[in-house]
């Protein structure tokens, strides 16, 4: 059984996706072990507490740099033996040493279709009103392993929705999570529980069902 160590900011609807789709029996192979947030207050701990699951808080401006605070959260990671470090709306930059620690053991959800809309200052409702103002017809999320490059990890899922005419970046937001984030997510971690995803020369090869 894989130890899935979440990693969250904010109100951890992304968290709460996961941890739907493991009661449903979904994740095979995995369980939710451990929920680190970089914020005392984020919502998403008491979504996890409500579920068993135990949490940890790590707040940034408690350490004097980020190679320090990424020192913390390894240190973390290693204690709760993860096998699986999931992003989930974590919007607190860690340094190179995490990702090398855990190669290709590390996931993120980025709301857009990689590689468009997506690197430094792309995030949140940011990304929506990029989208929206180039005009792009199509929309979704991506599912990628983290690497030192931001959102440059390899791809693991894509999904897409329509951008509609009178999308603002509130209502496009909610639409790719409902309809890509909430999904994809959950099945990306399912995968990786059950091995079914090699990289290879920076690709991901998924098994098939």
């Amino acid at each position: 059984m894989k130890n899935i160590v979440v990693l969250v900011s904010g109100g951890g609807t992304n968290l709460q996706a996961l941890i739907d789709a493991e009661k449903r029996g979904e994740i095979v192979g995995g369980k939710i072990t451990c929920v680190i947030a970089s914020k005392p207050d984020a919502y998403a701990l008491e979504r996890a507490k409500q579920n068993g699951i135990k949490t940890r808080v790590l707040v940034r401006r408690d350490f004097a740099d980020v190679h320090e605070y990424s020192k913390a959260m390894l240190d973390a990671l290693n204690e709760e033996k993860a096998d699986l470090v999931v992003y989930a709306g974590f919007m607190t930059i860690l340094d190179e040493t995490v990702c090398r620690a855990y190669p290709n053991k590390m996931m993120n959800v980025h709301p857009a279709l990689i590689p468009s809309f997506c690197g430094k200052g792309f995030y949140g409702l940011h990304v929506h009103e990029a989208v929206l103002e180039k005009g792009v017809k199509v929309t979704g999320a991506t599912v990628h392993f983290v690497t030192e490059v931001c959102d440059g990890g390899p791809i693991i899922l894509q999904g897409t929705v329509p951008v509609l005419n009178g999308d603002t970046p509130e209502v496009l937001q909610k639409r790719v999570m409902e309809n890509v984030e909430w999904k994809l997510l959950p099945k990306a971690v399912a995968l990786f529980c059950q091995d079914k995803i090699k990289v290879e020369n920076g690709r991901t090869i998924i098994e098939e069902q």
